[in-house]
């Protein structure tokens, strides 16, 4: 199974918060046209990112894999195209056992800096970045490793 969910309201009051107005209104990530690759993620909040400023940016969501997924969080074309605005890892890799991790519950962020010469303004509810679910392999000799980010081992 593939989900997105909402990161709990308690994880939301910690990082974001105590507005249940605002937990209840912001959107899951979805794809924007039939044949589009990635899940728009989309603004908990209005946001400008000066020219040379750096944030980092809540998306508000989880998101839940099959074994062998991983989902990559990519800019959205028209940032840099356009913008010249990026993500500062510039691609970022979720893992499964990100999910309901214990230190922040796979609560996803994103850090974009702006590189170019104007302000760049995002409104909430527009779309951010995109997340595009990849399916990966391992070598034949892979170790199995039993630890994982959600339990203590």
């Amino acid at each position: 199974m593939r989900k997105f969910e909402k990161i709990s309201f308690d994880e939301f009051k910690k990082d974001i918060s105590d507005d249940i107005e605002l937990y209840n209104s912001y959107i899951l990530p979805k794809r924007d046209t039939k044949y589009a690759a990635g899940y728009d993620f989309y603004a908990i909040f209005d946001y400008i990112l000066k020219p040379g400023e750096i944030k980092k940016i809540p998306t508000g969501v989880k998101v839940i894999m099959e074994n062998d997924d991983a989902l990559f969080l990519l800019d959205r074309s028209s940032m840099g195209f356009k913008y010249n605005v990026r993500m500062c890892n510039q691609v970022g890799v979720i893992d499964k056992d990100y999910y309901n991790n214990n230190s922040n519950e796979g609560h996803m962020w994103i850090k974009i800096q702006n590189e170019g010469d104007k302000d760049y303004i995002v409104k909430k509810g527009e779309a951010m970045c995109q997340g595009i679910f990849i399916k990966y392999l391992k070598t034949d000799d892979d170790i199995i490793s039993e630890k994982d980010r959600t339990s203590d081992k």
